[in-house]
């Protein structure tokens, strides 16, 4: 299945994409994308209803993130070896966790906001995994039982907040915007290997990241367990993957960084793709 949550920001509703792509309401068998909803038990029962027999939902609708109540975001840094090269920074022999603030949620169409003094805005396409049950201390072999789906994330990240500013990484990654999720939450019965998923992104048209899940230094069920040995994972929990090379920050012979007016396209396979403007946000905001 491919879920989704529709509607103005703060009153998004649940939806399923129908096999003609088409997005039906989900809100007679669904509160929300969230929480307790993404058990393996609610998706098998999800899984279970006739798509056609639900209300269709209007073709210009909004979407907005794709899980809703989100506990946090775990984010897992430098975990290609070719971006940790054109990030000047060696190859860790452990996972790199650092959290992103779930206030940086955004829809996976919403504007991007360049924070007022902001310089070095950079973009990071992401495999997004979406926990359906409470992982504790879990096994890498079982890590996948424990995961509902995959979704597309791009962590934007203010560069001189994150690595010049002093501190842990999360002040550059948690700005308002700074976590497009979306548009799909992919039910991992669709997604036969999340090691072998093409994922690019572009900025006005130009192709700045292209890559592919399988150059991971950590899998994704080496990741969840990791993670769960650490705090508990629970449903709706996400966790951002990393990102292959690209970055704007790894640009030859100079970086390059976002500013106001520019497009936002990327994509991870099978998840759909997203598209951001960026904008300035109001220095009063």
């Amino acid at each position: 299945m491919k879920l989704v949550r529709w509607g103005s920001q703060g009153n998004e509703k649940p939806g399923v994409i129908d096999h003609a792509g088409r997005i039906r309401d989900l809100s007679g068998a669904l509160p929300d994308v969230a929480g307790n909803g993404l058990a393996t038990a609610n998706l098998r029962r999800l899984a279970a209803l006739d798509l056609d027999a639900l209300p269709l939902v209007p073709t210009d609708v909004r979407l907005g993130p794709c899980v809703g109540q989100v506990g946090k975001i775990v984010c897992v840094g430098l975990n290609y070896s070719d971006h940790a090269a054109e990030s000047n920074m060696p190859v860790p022999t452990e996972p790199v966790l650092f959290f992103k603030a779930t206030s940086a949620i955004c829809g996976p169409h919403d504007d991007v906001l360049i924070p007022p003094g902001a310089q070095k805005v950079d973009w990071e396409v992401e495999l997004g995994v979406v926990i359906g049950e409470e992982a504790r201390n879990v096994s890498r072999e079982r890590a996948l039982d424990y995961v509902a789906g995959y979704c597309v994330v791009n962590d934007v990240s203010e560069r001189a907040w994150q690595i010049e500013r002093g501190g842990q990484w999360d002040k550059g990654k948690s700005y308002d915007t700074f976590a497009p999720l979306g548009p799909w939450l992919v039910t991992r019965d669709e997604i036969a290997d999340p090691q072998a998923l093409d994922m690019w992104l572009e900025v006005d048209g130009k192709r700045y990241q292209n890559g592919n899940t399988r150059t991971m230094i950590f899998d994704v069920a080496t990741v969840v367990s990791y993670i769960s040995q650490f705090m508990s994972l629970q449903p709706g929990d996400v966790i951002s993957t990393g990102t292959p090379p690209g970055v704007g920050m790894g640009q030859k012979p100079a970086p390059v960084y976002l500013h106001a007016g520019q497009t936002m396209r990327l994509s991870v396979s099978g998840l759909g793709e997203q598209r951001q403007r960026t904008v300035a946000a109001p220095a009063n905001a």
